[in-house]
């Protein structure tokens, strides 16, 4: 029997990983589409790696998680763009 995940309380600091090629607004696109659900995003924590080649960016976005729906709705609408390979 696996034991039950940790629960998350809420409202958390919660962090969103976006993977997809590197274009020179990258960024901006994945936190236009958090900002549509997430309004408190702690914009001095975003962050932007590149990957090893060049081809790819990770840009992770902190924000202040409300609950369980609202995560999965960031999920989906970062699903959704066909610039976004990834999304931890």
């Amino acid at each position: 029997m696996q034991p039950d995940a940790p629960k998350i309380e809420f409202p958390c600091d919660y962090p969103i990983k976006v993977m997809g090629p590197s274009t020179p607004d990258y960024k901006e696109h994945v936190i236009e589409i958090i900002e549509m659900h997430a309004q408190d995003i702690d914009y001095s924590r975003v962050t932007l790696r590149e990957s090893r080649d060049g081809n790819y960016y990770a840009v992770t976005v902190f924000i202040t998680a409300t609950g369980k729906d609202q995560i999965a709705q960031i999920f989906e609408s970062l699903k959704k763009s066909d610039r976004i390979k990834m999304v931890l």
